[in-house]
């Protein structure tokens, strides 16, 4: 099964999230950049997905982001 990539953009607009907040993850590596396109990052639709589903989850238990961070990468 081919993995369906998404542009930053397509990310803040399916997921209804900000632009900002797709950077911030990305930066601080809650988000994986599968391919970039020239310009433009490219993310596996379903990783990001299940990934924004548990930094929401975790992050209404309370998590900072780091934490977060710590959790999801299994460190």
């Amino acid at each position: 099964m081919d993995k369906k990539l998404i542009s930053t953009k397509e990310i803040v607009k399916k997921f209804n999230i900000s632009l900002q907040k797709v950077n911030h993850y990305t930066t601080l590596g809650l988000l994986e950049v599968a391919a970039r396109n020239k310009n433009t990052r490219m993310y596996d639709e379903t990783k990001v997905g299940q990934r924004l589903e548990a930094i929401t989850k975790l992050l209404k238990e309370g998590y900072t982001l780091r934490l977060i961070r710590s959790k999801l990468s299994g460190k």
